[in-house]
């Protein structure tokens, strides 16, 4: 949904949730916003503005950033293939927006191109209703990822896959994005593995059994050699086919992650680009700033004129102490005893994603804003197109 905001004229993406809140600690406990604050800001994550919660209605919309398209309404009906300068770009974006959500302990789990957003050459990645912890305790239970971008693993297996799986996805929107066709579109999960074997060919028993420790029921399937993909794509490059080769790998172990993707030879060209235009910016901001430029060159002194000023230094003790100085106490401070404590009105809650088991403890995130009945007041700011 299209909405205004008449205090400044901009225009912004309204996402209403359909499910029922009761109370604020409801709001707090989606993943989509939990997820949109630890991953935003980010240039290649859609930008969450605000969150509209109306206590009476139970309802809660998110004001997102507003952009042109998704990579599904790029292709739908087109029959000029995209430059292949386009695809790379596109594709390096996604790269990083997985590597970010990664890096951050997440994963997205439904990528597809419906939930991925261009604006020109701008890239970003939406949705994030289904993204789980990369920490979360396996088997995932819930329903994920839509099925013509789903991973073996998460075909073959009760809940036992990782954050890999959004790689495999990202492969399948690569040659779909190449194509204007679906990589692979099973129409039932058995025409889905039938669909893969066709491209990937039949893994060996080692990878299987490694399934099947994870599935109740057994699987035997016939020995198929692949067709692979230069078949049906003869006009892509040898570094885009190695890499999307590298994303589909049937074993996720094998299988390549977001940051070894954006270090691969087909994203040659943008890293030097990149590394060029991030040279040029340091040099304006440099030239624009007299004292950044000076507290750069002081950092520019060697290691060696480092150790020699501080031997000097040590010489110069009036103390004659090889070293360090003393070690002066300073006074203690007299603090007042604290009288009046004033509490937050919100309490902080804790993340519905759990972090690495070092210390115990789980994020916690700031509440959200709670409008209450003022809701209606900041609704007639938004117009509704």
């Amino acid at each position: 949904l299209k909405v205004q905001n008449f205090k400044d004229g901009q225009y912004y993406a309204c996402k209403q949730m359909k499910q029922h809140f009761e109370s604020i600690d409801h709001v707090n406990s989606m993943r989509e916003i939990q997820a949109l604050r630890r991953l935003n800001p980010h240039p290649n994550i859609l930008t969450l503005h605000e969150v509209i919660f109306d206590k009476k209605a139970g309802a809660v919309a998110l004001i997102c950033e507003l952009m042109d398209m998704n990579i599904y309404e790029l292709i739908k009906g087109r029959k000029k293939p995209l430059p292949e300068g386009k695809i790379m770009n596109y594709m390096y974006q996604l790269c990083k927006s997985l590597d970010h959500m990664h890096r951050n302990g997440l994963f997205h789990r439904d990528v597809k191109p419906e939930n991925i957003l261009i604006k020109q050459d701008l890239l970003k990645l939406g949705d994030f209703g289904s993204c789980r912890s990369i920490h979360s305790k396996q088997p995932y239970t819930e329903y994920i990822s839509t099925r013509w971008y789903r991973a073996p693993e998460c075909l073959l297996t009760d809940g036992y896959y990782s954050y890999k799986m959004d790689m495999w996805s990202a492969g399948c929107v690569f040659y779909e994005i190449a194509s204007f066709h679906p990589l692979f579109p099973g129409s039932n999960e058995l025409d889905q593995i039938s669909k893969i074997h066709d491209i990937v060919g039949t893994p060996p028993k080692k990878i299987l059994n490694k399934f099947k420790q994870s599935r109740v029921m057994s699987f035997d399937f016939p020995i198929r050699k692949g067709k692979g993909i230069s078949p049906f794509m003869p006009s892509l490059s040898n570094k885009s086919l190695t890499l999307m080769y590298a994303m589909i790998q049937y074993d996720p172990d094998e299988r390549i992650c977001a940051h070894e993707a954006l270090q691969h030879p087909y994203f040659r060209e943008l890293r030097l680009a990149e590394k060029q235009a991030l040279t040029i910016r340091r040099r304006m901001r440099l030239a624009e700033n007299p004292l950044e430029r000076e507290t750069l060159s002081l950092r520019r002194i060697s290691k060696e004129d480092q150790r020699q000023n501080f031997l000097r230094r040590a010489q110069e003790n009036p103390l004659g102490r090889r070293g360090f100085p003393y070690t002066v106490e300073l006074p203690k401070l007299a603090v007042p005893e604290v009288t009046n404590l004033t509490s937050y009105p919100n309490p902080p809650f804790q993340s519905v994603f759990p972090l690495p088991a070092t210390n115990g403890q789980v994020q916690v995130l700031q509440p959200i804003t709670y409008f209450g009945t003022h809701c209606k007041v900041i609704l007639r700011n938004l117009n509704l197109l």
